[in-house]
């Protein structure tokens, strides 16, 4: 027979809510969601806390309340909007968070309630390290936190990352392409593989130094502009990478059937999720020249 925990997942109503929530909230945290099931940001949210309740089964329970069938769950709650995030403990509701939560947000709540994996203490730890310039440092905490914690992806996506900052782009692909489809897929997964597919591009231009000089002596070589944008990329400098691409859609929108307006919405898209206001100030940019 498995010991295997299984995640504590209910549908609940007004006739088990006093058992299911409030009860068993005297020995674990119970994350009540106020929930449309018409509602993406619901479902998104919703699916989010069942992940997290399976990584970590047996540590909390997460509880559905779907508004339209019980209303006066609803009304006893005083719930306004969904999703609603309400958070139980000791017989009592401790914490609300109104809005779509996603996976890291949520973590970051759990945490509060002594929820959370080493490992990803030693990535937070290791990510410090690396943005200090203590590159070496980061990379051993990093190691330390797989060989506890092998199952957590997340860690080896960290050092994929850390390999393509100081251009060890080998060993970066190789961990990449050893690691699951899941991990790959994931938002940091996506993220990684873009970066993959900008070094490849990088490689096919003439080299960052000469497209400089190229733009500095022809400014309106809107191909050099573009390679030069792809070289800014593949060393992630989106900020000098977007001056460029903005450059040749003020100036020819209509180069190569306007594959700057392309690249643009995809680095928006890149950014969408780890820099949400710097992505959305890229796309008002481009609205506004699109619709002059």
């Amino acid at each position: 027979m498995s010991n295997e925990k299984k995640p504590l997942i209910f549908e609940v109503s007004q006739s088990n809510f006093e058992e299911l929530v409030i009860h068993n909230s005297l020995h674990l945290p119970v994350l009540v969601e106020f929930m449309g099931v018409w509602s993406g940001p619901c479902i998104k949210t919703a699916d989010a806390i069942a992940e997290l309740a399976t990584e970590f089964a047996g540590a909390f329970i997460f509880a559905k309340i779907d508004i339209d069938e019980q209303d006066a769950l609803k009304q006893q709650f005083a719930i306004v909007n969904v999703p609603t995030l309400v958070v139980f403990k000791g017989g009592c509701e401790i914490q609300r968070e109104e809005g779509e939560l996603q996976t890291e947000a949520l973590r970051i709540l759990l945490k509060h309630y002594g929820i959370f994996r080493k490992s990803d203490e030693l990535r937070t730890q290791a990510r410090q390290k690396h943005m200090e310039g203590d590159t070496q440092a980061a990379i051993i905490l990093l190691t330390e936190a797989i060989s506890s914690d092998p199952g957590n992806t997340r860690v080896a996506l960290d050092m994929v990352q850390i390999f393509l900052d100081i251009g060890e782009v080998e060993q970066a692909q190789g961990l990449f392409d050893r690691l699951p489809e899941s991990a790959q897929k994931s938002e940091i997964g996506l993220s990684i593989s873009s970066q993959f597919n900008f070094l490849r591009l990088a490689q096919n231009t003439a080299g960052m130094v000469t497209l400089q000089a190229q733009v500095l002596e022809s400014p309106d070589d809107y191909q050099a502009h573009f390679d030069l944008a792809v070289c800014l990329f593949s060393q992630h400098d989106i900020e000098q990478g977007m001056e460029n691409l903005f450059f040749i859609q003020t100036n020819k929108p209509d180069f190569k059937a306007g594959a700057a307006q392309e690249m643009i919405g995809l680095i928006c898209n890149m950014l969408a999720n780890s820099n949400p206001e710097k992505s959305g100030g890229y796309r008002r940019r481009l609205a506004n020249l699109v619709s002059k």
